[in-house]
């Protein structure tokens, strides 16, 4: 099932991810997929707030993955922009934490598409300059529903 919404300012698309966490259970692997300054960290904020996260959020590009503890759900924030070859997520022990009791949030998802598992929850965020300059669509394909 697809799910497609409109926002139009980055406090709308920060709800979207916040109403999406307070459903999420551990185990769930969330896959952002959007051009650069399309939303997917505004997104990823929102969600982290969802979950009940207090640390400040920003994208983990040098780092690959950031933890965060003290939500509702342990957070594992993914931005694989710079993993060249799916063979670097092995370095980092990327299982651990898909298949943890936490939550994982992966920007650029598409990088490493065929490491994600079938019921991965796909979000495609773009920018809807027809709409506004702050407006996004968001596509939620969620294959458990």
């Amino acid at each position: 099932m697809q799910d497609i919404i409109i926002t139009k300012s980055e406090a709308e698309t920060k709800s979207i991810g916040e109403r999406l966490a307070r459903e999420a259970k551990a185990g769930g692997i969330y896959a952002l997929i959007g051009d650069l300054g399309c939303g997917k960290t505004v997104f990823t904020k929102g969600f982290a707030k969802g979950l009940g996260v207090e640390d400040y959020v920003d994208s983990p590009t040098f780092t690959i993955v950031k933890e965060y503890d003290e939500g509702r759900l342990p957070l594992y924030h993914f931005d694989v922009y710079r993993v060249l070859d799916v063979e670097e997520m092995d370095d980092i022990g990327y299982d651990e934490y898909f298949f943890s009791d936490g939550v994982c949030l992966i920007e650029w998802a598409n990088q490493i598409e065929e490491l994600l598992p079938p019921e991965t929850i796909y979000i495609h965020i773009s920018k809807r300059l027809d709409i506004d300059a702050d407006a996004r669509e968001i596509k939620i394909d969620n294959p458990l529903i």
